[in-house]
């Protein structure tokens, strides 16, 4: 068991087995998307509905395509829309992020979305992974009243980028939380706790599974291999982080 102070974990799922097996893992917190495979995007009304209704919070991604953070004018309308149905929903918060060209925070486009989830909880999310300049962008982040920025440190895990990840939480002095995410498992979690100060990581808590009915692979319907939410998944890296 990997003792640091109280930690709260998040898991992340796409679909309403992925959120029930979650929550009966005994996860904290769900961040609730659709099309995890390319980093999460902005989940249904129906699934936000459903998490809604369920006893652990869920913070819905608010991320309206695949591909870069830089959204335009029409885009952004379009995630206002998003926040505003996570709301109508009942969820508690929202997951946010937003770039210019050269990889920092959109701190214009950042503002009116944090506006339009007043009164919601926020997280900022890996679109911190791409900035130039760490102390900048926590101390954008801070400023914009987000409670925490989900991160693996600039690399593509957090394992790799835990030393990136030290550095953001030594910057963010106890101001914003830094939480580790990508790549976190039973396996690798090991290499960011005891060592990072941190109360809460994020995880999909996934295993892989193959498609068996051939029609749908030969349809295009289905991938050939799949990955989803694990309750026992859950349960071992909650214990193993408790």
């Amino acid at each position: 068991m990997l003792k640091n102070a109280t930690m709260l974990l998040e898991v992340c799922v796409e679909d309403i087995k992925g959120l029930l097996q979650a929550i009966d893992g005994g996860a904290d917190r769900i961040e609730l998307c659709s099309a995890l495979p390319v980093g999460g995007l902005t989940p249904s009304a129906g699934l936000m509905a459903a998490a809604a209704a369920q006893p652990v919070p869920a913070y819905a991604m608010i991320r309206p395509r695949a591909g870069s953070f830089i959204y335009s004018s029409d885009e952004l309308d379009v995630m206002k829309a998003d926040i505003d149905a996570a709301r109508y929903a009942g969820l508690p918060g929202v997951v946010l992020g937003a770039s210019l060209p050269d990889g920092r925070l959109d701190g214009e486009t950042l503002k009116a979305l944090v506006k339009q989830a007043e009164g919601m909880g926020r997280t900022l999310h890996r679109a911190f992974d791409l900035v130039p300049d760490i102390q900048e962008a926590v101390e954008l982040a801070v400023k914009l009243g987000f409670e925490r920025i989900l991160t693996s440190g600039r690399e593509k895990t957090a394992p790799e980028g835990v030393e990136t990840i030290d550095h953001a939480i030594k910057v963010a002095a106890g101001r914003i939380s830094i939480m580790p995410g990508s790549g976190v498992n039973l396996q690798s979690v090991s290499k960011l706790l005891p060592r990072l100060t941190v109360t809460e990581i994020h995880a999909s808590c996934s295993v892989a599974e193959d498609e068996q009915d051939p029609r749908l692979l030969a349809l295009g319907f289905a991938a050939p291999t799949s990955r989803r939410t694990d309750a026992a998944t859950v349960r071992a890296l909650k214990q193993r982080i408790g």
